[in-house]
């Protein structure tokens, strides 16, 4: 779960330190698309080299496996279990979250490009938190650690009937790009 935590301390920076935050994971339904399994690094905004190693860990279960600097620092090593669900045009990944952020779960959205690219997009809280007042979506406004986040309770079919509406795409932030690490 500590790899999610380095997910989520980079969504603070990006977002103000908010969060959403889901009742319900998404079941282990769907398999990953083949292409996600492998090996992927990127540069962080300070130039900090990262790799992710993503593997099968059971049936539709998967593993994600992160080092800074490189693959031998097992120091700087996280490691978190995920699911995945494919709806409309957008692939989701969710993984638990620990006490101290809600024990609830972290939806976040992913693509793989034609250039080779893993990116992993986040859900804007203002934007969660205005539907919310609207109505669209049900929920409410939790604190955390690093400022208010939104615990959202709908369903997650409503949900992912709302994120995949082309009108919502403005929800989604990015918040890292990965290269197909090269082999050596």
């Amino acid at each position: 779960m500590k790899a999610w935590r380095a997910v989520v301390a980079l969504s603070f920076l990006l977002l103000g330190g908010c969060l959403v935050t889901f009742k319900d994971p998404i079941p282990a339904n769907e398999p990953a698309p083949m292409p996600l399994l492998g090996d992927w690094t990127r540069k962080d905004e300070w130039g900090e080299l990262h790799f992710l190693e993503i593997s099968r860990s059971g049936s539709n279960l998967y593993k994600a496996r992160t080092f800074e600097g490189s693959k031998d620092n097992l120091d700087d090593m996280d490691e978190f279990g995920f699911t995945v669900a494919h709806h409309g045009r957008r692939w989701y990944l969710s993984a638990g979250l620990p006490k101290s952020l809600g024990a609830n779960f972290a939806i976040a959205g992913f693509e793989l490009t034609t250039d080779n690219e893993l990116v992993v997009y986040n859900l804007d809280v203002e934007r969660i938190q205005q539907e919310l007042s609207q109505g669209s979506l049900q929920g409410q406004v939790v604190e955390m650690p690093e400022g208010d986040g939104v615990l959202v309770t709908s369903p997650l079919d409503s949900v992912f009937a709302w994120l995949d509406d082309p009108a919502n795409s403005d929800v989604f932030v990015e918040v890292a790009r990965y290269q197909r690490a090269s082999e050596e």
